[in-house]
């Protein structure tokens, strides 16, 4: 089996042990005879395994019977739109903007009429920091941000104060990444795509505190009302099955890693070695400040651009893929997602050290 190291930005690569178990139960899901697809999604079948997968994420993070926890379609583009439409009441939403994916959601924002401000901005040095003060207030009907920022690689250290108002966490690039407290944070919204750490691209895990449900106004799309999908638990319309199970594949490999905690360790490790690779060489050059970088997308530059092209083309003739930076930012970037492993992440520091001897 010839399986590359992937280091993409998503979608991203999954485990071979689920791969593989996702393989054994493809034509045969638990000696029924059939595919988890090919099943009602009403049906006691699929209704055990997608209970089960939320029960999992509720132990993951600690989640109360306080949230709702859904999956739902549409991807984060959705939930720009959806989020103002179910949340804002009439007075002013927040956000802080740290990078493009928050830059859409306050566009989104604006198209919708709502009335919003920006309480900080790190655009003016190219969304490289998070930062250090976000003076969210009390009285806003939501509080939003984007905990990590693929294309610039950044990332939330901790979450900012809201005083009481209701945050809203686009969490697509670390969600499964990291231990969360949902009260402690006020967390209203929680949401994110499955194809960086929970799975394949087509699943949006979205976690609704419960009270805020009955905000949304009467006139937001029956479809589009968290409150329609968390009453029907997320079976309003027919959710994105297989997607769901490889879900909750990834969730039983999280809790075999040590869950949260144990996955952000492993994490943690793996971006020091490559920090560390950077931070001792004059040959890379890092994007994010010190105390911002994303412990998820680490984006660094060789002395030219040309380079940056030479160490893609090289990197993919030692087997690996996904280093070409986002097309905004330019340069190079690795994503290090759960399932890339430690040793993948040596293998590339290594290659770093070669490329260095031969072009620096």
């Amino acid at each position: 089996m010839n399986r590359v190291l992937n280091f993409s930005a998503g979608p991203s690569g999954l485990d071979i042990s689920v791969l593989k178990r996702a393989q054994a139960e493809f034509l045969d899901y638990h000696g029924l005879g059939f595919n988890i697809m090919e099943v009602s999604h009403r049906g006691k079948v699929f209704e055990e395994m997608h209970n089960n997968a939320i029960a999992k994420i509720r132990r993951l993070y600690g989640i109360d019977d306080d949230y709702a926890v859904m999956f739902l379609q549409g991807g984060g583009h959705m939930q720009f739109a959806q989020v103002p439409m179910n949340l804002y009441i009439g007075g002013v939403a927040e956000y802080a903007n740290t990078g493009v994916w928050s830059n859409k959601a306050i566009k989104d924002a604006k198209i919708l009429g709502i009335n919003y401000r920006v309480v900080a901005s790190s655009e003016a040095d190219n969304f490289c920091y998070i930062p250090d003060e976000i003076p969210f207030n009390a009285n806003a009907d939501y509080c939003y941000i984007c905990s990590n920022n693929t294309v610039h690689g950044t990332q939330y250290k901790s979450y900012p104060d809201t005083h009481g108002a209701p945050l809203v966490v686009d969490a697509s690039s670390d969600l499964f990444s990291r231990e969360v407290d949902f009260k402690a944070n006020n967390i209203g919204v929680f949401w994110g795509g499955a194809q960086k750490n929970g799975g394949p691209a087509g699943v949006t895990l979205v976690i609704v505190r419960k009270d805020l449900l009955d905000r949304v106004a009467d006139n937001v799309p029956t479809i589009l009302r968290y409150k329609t999908q968390a009453e029907a638990n997320s079976l309003a319309n027919t959710p994105p099955t297989f997607g769901i199970y490889m879900i909750d594949l990834v969730l039983d490999w999280i809790n075999e890693k040590g869950g949260l905690e144990g996955i952000r360790e492993l994490n943690e490790k793996k971006a020091h070695l490559l920090y560390s690779k950077i931070d001792e060489s004059d040959f890379y050059t890092g994007h994010a400040r010190f105390d911002s970088r994303s412990v998820m997308n680490v984006t660094f530059n060789t002395p030219a651009d040309e380079l940056d092209k030479l160490f893609v083309s090289e990197s993919e003739k030692e087997n690996m893929i996904g280093l070409k930076g986002h097309r905004i930012l330019g340069g190079l970037r690795a994503s290090l997602y759960n399932a890339v492993s430690l040793e993948n992440v040596r293998v590339l520091v290594d290659f770093m050290r070669e490329f260095e001897r031969k072009f620096g």
